[in-house]
């Protein structure tokens, strides 16, 4: 469980993250959303400690990360799998390199037992057969399955997700979803996704924060989202094509 405690953080004066509480459920796919320049981003940034806050706190399973030391922080980032907006694979290298990134650089594993589990999450994700690629030689929905395992590889206690379905057609979309979906569960991870893919929301939103002008607005999951009055929420909504069918109907 991660807790976020009263959070607020500003860039030259100007605040972007306004007193934000929010708690994220071990197990569950727990989803930010709300649109672009809303916060999410700054909030999910500050939460993996890529920003300080100016104020309040995050916790981890009740230890206070803001108010650890640089040693003791790294080792909750050990405990952390990360899925960047753009993937983040290093170009150089194959994919079981980029998979086996995280073991050589937090651990001191022998290879044999390193390449196990980079052998491991690669099956995963049904990827074993491409060890030996390039990332220019995979495709976009490839890269974001190999970024996953690489995730994984640590097998993190928290997993967050930079709008993992960005760039991708709906059914590749599909498939990365439901992959975040099963490994939060097989894992018991704490999974946070920032998203404004409103198809993921109605798909594996359990439970769902809104944030507009770096407040929350609204808390809730999939099931009672449809049926919500926040006006400023059903406004996000109806801008999706989905969400507008589904409410209509």
């Amino acid at each position: 469980m991660i807790e976020v405690c009263s959070v607020s953080k500003a860039f030259n004066n100007v605040t972007v993250l306004d007193d934000i509480s929010a708690t994220f459920d071990k197990g569950k796919v727990n989803l930010i959303i709300g649109q672009s320049g809303s916060g999410k981003t700054v909030l999910l940034k500050t939460l993996v400690g890529l920003h300080e806050p100016d104020a309040g706190h995050v916790l981890y399973d009740n230890r206070n990360f803001t108010e650890m030391n640089v040693n003791q922080k790294r080792t909750i980032r050990k405990e952390i799998g990360m899925l960047f907006q753009g993937n983040a694979l290093f170009d150089w290298a194959t994919v079981e390199q980029n998979v086996r990134f995280p073991l050589d650089f937090f651990t001191n594993k022998p290879m044999k037992e390193k390449q196990k589990r980079v052998s491991f999450c690669l099956d995963r994700v049904q990827l074993s057969h491409a060890t030996k690629l390039m990332p220019s030689e995979l495709s976009g929905g490839m890269k974001k399955r190999v970024a996953i395992a690489r995730a994984i590889a640590l097998n993190p206690k928290y997993l967050f997700c930079d709008e993992p379905n960005s760039g991708l057609d709906p059914q590749t979309s599909t498939v990365i979803d439901n992959l975040i979906l099963e490994i939060t569960k097989e894992f018991g991870m704490t999974t946070i996704v920032n998203t404004h893919d409103l198809n993921s929301v109605l798909s594996i939103g359990e439970t769902i924060i809104f944030i507009k002008s770096g407040k929350k607005w609204w808390e809730g999951s999939r099931d009672n989202i449809l049926e919500t009055d926040n006006k400023e929420l059903r406004e996000f909504l109806f801008a999706s094509e989905i969400f507008r069918k589904t409410l209509i109907s």
